[in-house]
């Protein structure tokens, strides 16, 4: 009877449900705290935005809601042909084991941090035709979100630890990138008890808000350094030691990781609130950092 639970268990965290990672879930939260944090006037442009739909060119990937900007840039990574220069855009693996540099792994502005900055000032330019700012709109959504998941940024030569078979409590055979993106993700914003999605006080707005996108990398390169590797392997010393392949996540290492993943979702969501309402707000052009 346990081997059958654990099967199913499995198969059920392994279906590609759009409610399953931060691809879709974790993301589609972060958006929707966003849109409960802006201004009207802010919800209103983005509305208006959304018009342009049709103007993309993705009836396979909607791009009517701000929720579906949310999930956008994954769906159309599945048409390589046309968009998979995009991909190394969704993160910035830093290695644990050495300083954090917010320049490096970024050829030509291709990471995560800076593709956050270029969008921010795409949908800032109101010059721009209203269909090239919404689709700058769904990446810096969307890579906002990717930046506050660790392992996006942290790395111990492993891709981000998709190269590290994890088990995932009694289930088996996931990795450590994948659950941390996926199940731990998503029981960290379930609870009905406590919803991540409303609107949130000034107080919490200003603890889970502030910084730029290489803060908000470093900030993930730190828990990937101090929490996520040396808990799955049960070792403060990760980086003198010699890792193995394969690890586990114990029931209380789960129950460790859910505030952390969180308090990631929601820091995202307001950030997003924050990098929307500046790029709505009248004034000079945002200037990316060089």
């Amino acid at each position: 009877m346990r081997a059958l639970i654990t099967a199913l268990c499995a198969m059920a965290l392994l279906m590609p449900t759009p409610a399953s990672a931060w691809g879709f879930y974790a993301h589609q939260k972060t958006a929707q705290i966003a849109e409960a944090n802006v201004s009207p006037s802010a919800r209103a442009e983005i509305r208006r935005l959304m018009r342009s739909e049709a103007l993309i060119g993705t009836p396979e990937c909607d791009l009517s809601t701000i929720e579906d900007a949310s999930v956008w840039p994954d769906c159309v990574r599945r048409t390589f042909w046309r968009w998979g220069y995009t991909a190394s855009w969704h993160y910035r693996t830093t290695p644990i084991c050495e300083a954090y540099n917010p320049r490096a792994n970024c050829s030509g502005g291709n990471c995560v941090t800076a593709q956050i900055e270029r969008n921010h000032r795409i949908l800032a330019d109101e010059s721009l035709p209203d269909h090239v700012r919404l689709q700058a709109l769904a990446f810096m959504v969307h890579f906002a979100g990717d930046i506050h998941m660790p392992l996006h940024s942290g790395d111990r030569d492993d891709r981000g630890g998709n190269d590290r078979e994890t088990d995932y409590g009694i289930v088996p055979g996931l990795n450590l990138h994948w659950i941390w993106d996926g199940p731990l993700a998503e029981r960290a914003i379930s609870d009905p008890a406590d919803p991540v999605v409303r609107q949130y006080s000034p107080a919490e707005r200003g603890d889970f808000g502030g910084g730029v996108a290489a803060d908000w990398g470093r900030e993930s390169w730190e828990i990937s350094r101090s929490f996520i590797y040396p808990t799955a392997f049960d070792t403060d010393e990760v980086c003198a030691a010699e890792l193995p392949d394969n690890t586990a996540l114990t029931q209380e290492d789960i129950a460790r990781g859910i505030p952390i993943a969180k308090r990631r979702v929601q820091q995202a969501g307001i950030r997003i609130a924050e990098l929307l309402e500046s790029a709505f707000a009248p004034g000079p052009l945002p200037e990316p950092s060089r």
